[in-house]
């Protein structure tokens, strides 16, 4: 599951996921994909901190707490990169925090370890 604000980013990184043959459900919407979350139960989560309403680190720490998503790989994707922001991306339960543009290899690398394709 991709959540992130910014409508091209979500477009463009789904077309990249699936590509690499990942079943993608994103949401522009962090309050949808939390509504969505139970039933999808993805085997990741790419998300976005900086967004309105609700910031990626409290939606990673909701996800978290539902049923079906707390064993799921939790990715942050976000333009914030200082120390302090990574150290509240880990606080908040991530398991990776990348920078945008994010290298799509490593992006890539990450969910084959975690994340079965669907192809």
């Amino acid at each position: 599951m991709l959540v992130d604000d910014n409508v091209d980013a979500v477009t463009m990184l789904a077309a990249l996921l699936a590509a690499a043959g990942h079943r993608v459900e994103s949401f522009s919407d962090p309050r949808s994909a939390l509504a969505a979350a139970p039933a999808a139960a993805p085997d990741a989560f790419i998300l976005d901190i900086g967004m309105p309403g609700m910031d990626g680190y409290e939606l990673a720490r909701r996800l978290r707490a539902q049923p079906g998503c707390s064993g799921a790989l939790y990715v942050a994707l976000t333009g914030y990169g200082q120390q302090g922001d990574r150290e509240l991306s880990r606080e908040a339960g991530f398991d990776h925090h990348f920078v945008k543009p994010v290298d799509a290899g490593r992006l890539l690398a990450v969910l084959r370890q975690r994340a079965p394709r669907t192809g």
